[in-house]
């Protein structure tokens, strides 16, 4: 999501960058071992997911045309933006919170242009290309968690420095949700959806907390980045996000 990280710090290459952060994805050419390592990471992810994720995010992966080589940022955008308004931008990776939040609010997802190597299909410190395109692109095609994006990036600019409370409600939702369905428990989430440890774990180990969607208990949950969810918040429907987004907590 965003970063304080310094930029020597980061893997992208932030030297060509814009004032808002984004580059040009032709500017990043991609070698044939990029395309070998997204089709491997394509064809596990895609398996999972037609067990484990709901049904508007594996509409969101037929209606966008997602294939076997990495996406044309500008053909994706041919396809999303008449849909739902949303398109996506190119960025060198991690980006702060403000660049981070103004993007959302004027429904512009940003998606690291570089992607993981082999090595390191299960597991990646930074998000890359895969994780942010397959993992947060397809549910931008529907409109209802489309317009929640929308809302959550207007909340996230409006606080300003004092976002931490609030990340945590992307952490929970948008990163990993979980949502009941007429078919089970399934996932929506990016952290979930992208990683095949995470869905396994997520959806059927016995020893993780699914709990009710509550905004307020979700924004006062403290969240860890470098392993597998203890803790998941499980939605009835996508309508609830809506309510959580303006929730707001001391």
């Amino acid at each position: 999501m965003e970063t304080h990280a310094p930029l020597e710090n980061l893997r992208g290459d932030y030297a060509a960058m814009a004032a808002d952060w984004t580059v040009s994805q032709q500017a990043h050419p991609y070698s044939a071992e990029d395309q070998a390592v997204w089709r491997l990471l394509l064809a596990r992810q895609s398996a999972l997911a037609q067990e484990h994720a709901c049904a508007e995010f594996l509409d969101g992966l037929r209606t966008l045309g997602v294939g076997d080589t990495i996406p044309d940022f500008d053909a994706i955008n041919a396809r999303l933006e008449p849909l739902t308004g949303w398109r996506i931008v190119a960025v060198p990776g991690l980006i702060p919170d403000a660049a981070f939040y103004d993007h959302l609010a004027h429904r512009r997802f940003p998606v690291t242009v570089w992607i993981r190597t082999r090595a390191e299909l299960d597991y990646l410190v930074e998000p890359d290309l895969f994780h942010d395109f397959f993992g947060h692109v397809p549910l931008l095609t529907n409109k209802v968690f489309a317009d929640y994006m929308q809302l959550y990036g207007q909340r996230g600019v409006e606080a300003g420095a004092n976002v931490g409370v609030l990340a945590r409600l992307y952490w929970y939702t948008v990163e990993f949700g979980l949502i009941r369905t007429p078919h089970g428990l399934k996932a929506y989430g990016a952290g979930i959806l992208s990683s095949a440890a995470e869905v396994k774990h997520a959806i059927e180990d016995a020893n993780v907390e699914r709990l009710p969607f509550e905004a307020t208990t979700v924004m006062r949950r403290p969240y860890e980045i470098d392993k597998l969810q203890n803790t998941y918040f499980v939605l009835d429907d996508f309508s609830q996000l809506f309510e959580a987004a303006q929730t707001r907590i001391a």
